[in-house]
């Protein structure tokens, strides 16, 4: 059977439009970030940092449970926002980034639902792996009081030492990590 040269011209587009688009080149990307960073400064004066984000969640979920209890409590106290925490800017700071994250995988036609994973690896141990590091990672955000945006980004940008320190030590542990979860991905 012949195809006519519209089928075929649709043919092209359809495959056309499913093949994902090139990377962003990771340099105009990082000069980009740095504008967001230093709009940042210059319209709430402080840096990026998602960590208050989850604070405030935290705050307003235990209002709900305990009415005005996150208040009073330390823990929480922060986070409060003059009793409205959802309001919180960095948690519009959270959101947009989620959805600059969705329509920029949109544009690229790269959003899907899938498990990144090695052929040695099952998509469960894959998703409990994540799910485990993303615990030890929020565990100590939360403990250091602040997130690796926050950190490596704000500290960063303004060359706090504790933030140099810090992204030293992350490359550090991330290098000798790799060699141990290389098998993850082999």
């Amino acid at each position: 059977m012949a195809h006519t040269l519209a089928e075929d011209r649709l043919q092209a587009f359809a495959t056309e439009r499913a093949q994902p688009r090139a990377y962003w080149n990771p340099y105009v990307a990082g000069v980009l970030l740095g504008l967001v960073l230093l709009a940042t400064y210059v319209i709430t004066g402080r840096g990026l940092g998602a960590t208050g984000a989850f604070g405030s969640i935290a705050a307003w979920l235990a209002d709900l449970v305990a009415p005005g209890h996150a208040a009073e409590n330390v823990a929480h106290a922060r986070y409060w926002n003059d009793g409205a925490p959802l309001l919180s800017w960095t948690l519009f700071l959270l959101i947009g980034a989620f959805a600059g994250a969705f329509f920029s995988g949109k544009a690229g036609r790269r959003v899907r639902v899938s498990v990144e994973r090695g052929p040695r690896v099952t998509d469960g141990q894959r998703l409990a792996l994540a799910f485990a590091g993303g615990f030890v990672a929020a565990y100590g955000a939360k403990i250091a009081k602040g997130c690796t945006s926050g950190q490596a980004l704000t500290g960063g940008s303004i060359l706090n030492v504790g933030s140099l320190v810090f992204m030293l030590a992350v490359f550090a542990s991330a290098y000798a990590l790799a060699y141990v979860a290389r098998k993850e991905w082999l």
